[in-house]
């Protein structure tokens, strides 16, 4: 593993983002706003399984926002590879990382779970007791998962 690890950090990508005086800190803003789409609407869906928002039908709720959060993922997962590359040598041996990055695995589980709920029921409240937990254990994953990434910068 050390060697891959140090061969992605010594790849020419790698080397061109860390001497660039731009780039890094441009992919910084692009996994920000990704994790603000993706978190976002994700919250906000979780809320509405929690009681909030009654008036809103949660599957057009969850169709329009979830979308977002899709759309979050298209800029986190590269822009998260290429800031990873820029250090992976000290990164892929950080527990706060490898902690992240189970966290990130648990959060998909649960998104997997729920959409297995969805597709059992008609507007995801036929299993209101699951529903509830599935948001707040989202809740708990994403808010995890953001102290994490931020704990990696310091």
């Amino acid at each position: 593993m050390a060697e891959w690890l140090q061969f992605l950090e010594h790849s020419a990508v790698a080397a061109f983002i860390r001497q660039s005086l731009w780039l890094y800190p441009v992919l910084e803003i692009v996994h920000i706003t990704g994790i603000v789409l993706l978190v976002g609407p994700a919250l906000m869906f979780d809320l509405r399984l929690l009681g909030s928002s009654k008036h809103l039908p949660v599957a057009g709720l969850g169709s329009h926002l979830l979308t977002w959060s899709v759309r979050g993922l298209w800029l986190v997962i590269p822009s998260g590879i290429l800031l990873f590359v820029t250090n992976a040598g000290t990164l892929g041996y950080d527990p706060v990382f490898w902690t992240k990055m189970s966290l990130l695995a648990l959060a998909a589980a649960n998104a997997l779970w729920f959409r297995v709920l969805m597709k059992r029921g008609k507007d995801g409240t036929a299993f209101p007791a699951v529903t509830k937990l599935i948001a707040i254990f989202s809740i708990v994953l994403w808010t995890a998962i953001i102290a994490c990434g931020r704990l990696l910068a310091y």
